[in-house]
């Protein structure tokens, strides 16, 4: 096995904790496009979002200029449980590879709620302490940001209503109860509980539901409820924000070892994980301090980025929320019900979206099964089982550790496992059965969805 003067596991001390956010947007030379008003497609304003978000979020996403956000100091006491997170090299797995390569992973599945949702979950439920108000409304998909919200709910004695794609729902019970047990309300999507959810289920009775789906009712119960406010796992620019936390961590630690990336990975479906990895690194990429390759990991059958379309759509299904520039399939594309539940969103942030429209990153999308059986090898030689959003990364990382092998390169490569997947094991039973397909929507079936996005002049 490689020996060297690195430790198994970085960690920072607390005095090293990161004190403040970063906002990419403030250092981007071409900013993301505004979210638009789909009534009036003029650029929505604070008071238009109000009664949607909490205060302190809405300018929070609306702020393009400030760089750095002071983290509270509520917040940052809380973080003092699970953070810092420790960035890992993976030597077991550099030595099966036999590969030169030296990989680094920053494993964000430390906490109760298993996964990096937490970074955001116990920031959005402190802006909706600090407001006054009873409760909030979320989506989720695999369940790991309804589970961190519901943690960060009961922590600051908010009322939580989840509504979880139905197909997690069914496939992740384990997770629902997770959540119940920190007290939130959890309904399968789409439901018969909404307006949203019965039009959805009449235009398409049997579906297994969709992010969305999910964010079209949590929006509609928010603002027809007195008291309440919808918040979000990913997609929008203060998520973005608070997950940058992430990247400024990595970030630390590799310097205090005079560590040097050359290759930066994420699994990507809205962009919380990837966009809070990446932000220091990109943000000296756009200054031409640095040069990393970034490269964005998205499912086959979700391909968003890779296969998508640059246009301003709707966030939800329901068409209810603002419109947002993104690489979208269309608010009405459902994807297969593939295992990656968090991974199963329409678009990308559109923060991200304007990067990789500026080519300063790259994006791939991987099959399931290959996705799986990386996993299976990682978990083999790491001793961590993934989550299978994580496990997208994975597979690519372990695909450019085998290109150093046959080229003979020593590059070093950093991703993010944001989780891990004790949660999601009848997906890891349907891959050891054999029972796991690989879906790939047609050209047809993406082109029948962009036809139905929205006309902007």
């Amino acid at each position: 096995m490689k020996t060297e003067n690195i430790p198994y596991k970085i960690y920072l001390n607390e005095d090293e904790m990161p004190k403040a956010w970063y906002n990419l947007r403030a250092d981007m030379k071409n900013k993301p496009a505004p979210l638009l008003n789909p009534a009036t497609h003029k650029p929505m304003t604070a008071e238009e979002l109000a009664p949607v978000f909490c205060d302190d979020l809405v300018a929070q996403e609306l702020d393009d200029k400030t760089a750095y956000f002071p983290i509270p100091e509520e917040i940052f006491n809380f973080y003092k449980m699970f953070r810092p997170s420790p960035l890992v090299r993976a030597y077991c797995l550099e030595e099966k590879l036999k590969t030169p390569a030296k990989i680094y992973y920053k494993f964000e599945g430390n906490n109760t709620s298993g996964s990096h949702k937490l970074n955001s979950a116990i920031a959005q439920a402190y802006y909706a302490k600090k407001q006054g108000l009873k409760g909030v409304t979320t989506e989720t998909g695999a369940g790991q940001w309804g589970t961190a919200l519901s943690m960060a709910c009961s922590y600051f004695g908010l009322d939580c209503k989840v509504y979880m794609v139905k197909v997690s729902y069914e496939q992740k019970p384990f997770r629902r109860e997770v959540m119940r047990t920190y007290g939130a309300n959890v309904t399968p999507s789409p439901s018969e509980t909404t307006n949203i959810g019965k039009k959805i289920l009449a235009e398409h009775p049997g579906t297994t539901g969709s992010l969305g789906c999910a964010i079209s009712e949590a929006v509609e119960v928010a603002t027809t409820t007195p008291g309440y406010r919808y918040v979000l796992g990913s997609v929008l620019n203060q998520v973005l924000l608070h997950q940058s936390i992430i990247g400024l961590e990595t970030e630390a630690a590799l310097k205090k070892y005079n560590i040097k990336p050359d290759i930066i990975i994420g699994c990507a479906g809205g962009g919380s994980n990837l966009g809070g990895l990446i932000a220091p690194f990109m943000r000296d990429k756009i200054k031409g301090l640095a040069d990393y390759r970034i490269i964005a990991v998205e499912p086959a059958s979700c391909p968003s980025l890779t296969r998508g379309t640059y246009a301003y759509d709707f966030c939800d299904t329901g068409m209810v929320c603002p419109l947002a520039k993104m690489y979208t399939l269309g608010s009405g594309y459902i994807p297969a019900p593939n295992h990656a539940g968090g991974l199963r969103y329409h678009g990308m942030s559109s923060t991200l979206s304007q990067l990789y429209d500026d080519k300063l990153m790259e994006a791939v999308s991987v099959p399931q099964t290959e996705v799986f059986a990386a996993a299976e090898q990682f978990a083999r030689v790491e001793g961590i089982l993934p989550a299978p959003e994580s496990s997208h990364a994975i597979k690519v990382a372990i695909d450019e550790a085998i290109k150093c092998r046959e080229t003979g390169e020593e590059k070093t490569i950093v991703f993010g496992l944001t989780g891990t997947g004790y949660f999601d094991m009848v997906a890891y039973e349907k891959f050891h059965d054999g029972k796991m397909d690989d879906y790939i929507p047609s050209d047809e079936e993406l082109q029948k969805s962009f036809a139905t996005l929205p006309k902007i002049d």
